[in-house]
């Protein structure tokens, strides 16, 4: 990414994506009278306003490694839940050449970008403080899209990641030759890692991998007079249904939101068989994986953030290892 774009800050970056997201739009046949700025931190996200005053999500994938093969396969996903209208999600935009995934150079950033285009959905982001209600009908979809999900098939062309692979099929920041730490805080991760891939690989030979959301926190979620609705597919891929449960966990924080969403959830299907030691690897591995991401993103808020979340990360990974 260009430096001087880095070097930017957020309200300067975030303009100088309008322009781009005029220059998206174009390829859709939209003209815009409004463009805000809803999101900005892993990807760029912008309510879309047309001259007939309808409204559209744009998102430009400006941190995510994502591939054009990736979003094909997230993007396979989305329709087919559209189709079968048993959750509620937003309806992927093909631009007038009928794809879904548009690429822009920007000169300014210095690289292509993909971009996708949804319909808006109306309600507020769920947040960080879910009610019993709401997490219920997460736990709900949750179960729902894990049995929709045994008959898809990817199509040509798209391809998902499998999250048996330790970093998920994302670049490895925190162990390999780029890391930027210190070799304590390598050795103990490492070691940390080694733990978790025992315990994954025992789970993996328990059941069968299907496609899961991977991501299902409370800003990825909208809520409107009691109905749910599901965005941003960005992270789905190949796992087991534990991970997808085990990383909506992790965004929790009371033992009764927790009972929410697995009600939810045995709502609909029966629970994966899982250990307590089982839980804990995958919501240290979360943490992990977030801790990857801050040293991936060139977004100066979230690298501040890095020291603070080391060192309670250090602290977790401690009591993991010593159970």
């Amino acid at each position: 990414m260009n430096s001087d774009f880095i070097e930017q800050d957020q309200s300067q970056q975030v303009r100088q994506l309008e322009e781009l997201s005029r220059l998206v739009l174009s390829e859709y046949g939209i003209q815009a009278q409004e463009i805000t700025s809803i999101n900005y931190e892993y990807n760029a996200t912008f309510k879309i306003v047309s001259l007939d005053g309808k409204c559209f999500a744009l998102r430009i994938n400006i941190n995510s490694p994502r591939s054009i093969e990736n979003i094909r396969g997230e993007i396979a996903w989305v329709k087919q839940l559209c189709e079968l209208g048993i959750v509620n999600v937003a309806k992927p935009i093909c631009n007038l050449a009928g794809e879904y995934v548009t690429t822009k150079f920007s000169l300014i950033i210095g690289k292509e970008l993909n971009c996708v285009l949804f319909g808006w959905v109306h309600g507020e982001d769920v947040g960080d403080e879910p009610s019993a209600e709401q997490l219920f009908l997460v736990g709900k979809s949750m179960a729902l899209m894990h049995i929709m999900s045994r008959d898809f098939v990817l199509p040509k062309g798209a391809v998902l990641p499998s999250f048996k692979d330790p970093f998920w099929e994302t670049e490895d920041l925190l162990l390999s030759i780029k890391s930027q730490l210190k070799e304590s805080d390598k050795s103990r991760i490492a070691a940390a890692f080694k733990k978790i891939g025992d315990t994954t690989d025992a789970m993996y030979r328990r059941e069968n991998s299907l496609l899961i959301h991977a991501d299902l926190h409370g800003w990825n979620l909208k809520w409107n007079a009691g109905v749910l609705s599901i965005l941003d597919f960005d992270d789905c891929g190949f796992g087991l249904r534990i991970q997808d449960i085990a990383t909506a966990l992790y965004y929790l924080d009371t033992p009764d939101q927790d009972e929410a969403l697995l009600s939810g959830y045995k709502s609909i299907a029966p629970l994966p068989i899982y250990s307590d030691e089982e839980l804990r690897a995958l919501l240290l591995h979360r943490r992990l994986m977030l801790l990857n991401y801050l040293y991936e993103t060139d977004n100066k808020e979230h690298r501040a953030m890095i020291p603070t979340y080391l060192e309670e990360t250090s602290k977790r990974i401690d009591k993991f290892l010593a159970i």
